[in-house]
């Protein structure tokens, strides 16, 4: 059978979808696969992610289209994938996700120690900003758009002095360039970074269970804790929220980091549970936040976004 798999016409999504191709293709050798390439909101506003108040920006479209039958199925950047998604749809798939770690890509090879004070370094994520100015209030981010490549360029051309981007892209992209890891506690990771979602019709049972050969468990149980997490809090890219599940064994850490706008209050939860229970993990450590006031944190986001965004 010949599946067609939509997806971002980016690079680093091509990369990823033609990834799960080879997965597949490896499980299923009777069959084809062609990727779609779909523009989506989030490839034509050109403003800073945070300030975009509407959520699957870079995903609407695509699964409008697994939705429409215009395709079998669509394969996204998990994070990028709301916890709610459309009624006639399901995620079917996570494959094996990659490394969770943020790193920082410099021009002249600093670790986050070791910048020199009033060095310029550019995200597009709050979490990430917020957390950097935490750990360095000596120097300034700023908001940065474009592809990986497009910001690793700006850093050789001296634009910035540095980027911080998830080590997943750099390695599915397969760049050959220097970098210095950070550790989650660095900087606390997105819920759902380095996994991938592939999300189908939840009536196409045939394509469901093409796509399961490749679903990895110890993943799939590890998103679930976060994403359940994201939904009990309703967290987004405009909240500055880090979430990281890990499997130790039969059981599973789920620790969470919450920061103020501004970087001066912060809420941080770990607990652990069974792992094959993620959402009651989520849903616990979630109950916990709201306790440790969460919702304090949020105070005054919007006019701190629009103020970091002026930069």
């Amino acid at each position: 059978m010949k599946y067609l798999i939509g997806t971002r016409g980016s690079q680093l999504s091509i990369a990823q979808t033609k990834w799960v191709i080879s997965e597949l293709q490896k499980q299923n050798p009777e069959d084809s696969f062609e990727i779609v390439a779909i523009t989506t909101k989030g490839d034509t506003d050109a403003r800073p992610l945070f300030t975009i108040d509407q959520k699957g920006i870079f995903e609407k479209e695509v699964d409008r289209a697994v939705s429409e039958k215009r395709v079998h199925f669509a394969v996204h950047s998990l994070k990028d994938v709301p916890t709610e998604i459309s009624a006639d749809l399901t995620i079917a798939c996570i494959p094996k996700r990659e490394k969770v770690n943020d790193i920082l890509i410099s021009k002249n090879d600093d670790t986050l120690e070791s910048l020199p004070t009033g060095a310029l370094i550019g995200t597009s994520s709050l979490r990430r900003a917020v957390q950097i100015s935490r750990k360095r209030p000596d120097i300034k981010v700023k908001p940065i758009r474009g592809n990986i490549e497009t910001r690793v360029r700006k850093v050789t051309e001296g634009e910035f002095d540095g980027v911080i981007l998830a080590i997943a892209g750099i390695t599915r992209l397969g760049l050959d360039t220097k970098y210095s890891m950070l550790t989650t506690d660095d900087l606390s990771p997105s819920p759902g970074q380095g996994a991938l979602a592939i999300v189908c019709r939840k009536d196409d049972s045939q394509t469901i269970s093409m796509l399961k050969k490749i679903e990895d468990t110890t993943s799939r149980w590890e998103i679930e804790a976060e994403r359940a997490l994201s939904k009990y809090v309703d967290s987004g890219c405009r909240f500055p929220i880090g979430a990281y599940a890990k499997s130790y064994g039969e059981s599973m850490t789920l620790k969470v980091s919450a920061f103020s706008v501004d970087g001066q209050k912060s809420v941080v939860v770990q607990k652990s549970g069974p792992r094959d229970e993620p959402e009651s993990l989520g849903r616990i450590v979630g109950k916990e936040l709201q306790e440790k006031g969460i919702a304090d944190l949020a105070l005054n986001w919007r006019e701190k976004v629009e103020e970091w965004n002026k930069q």
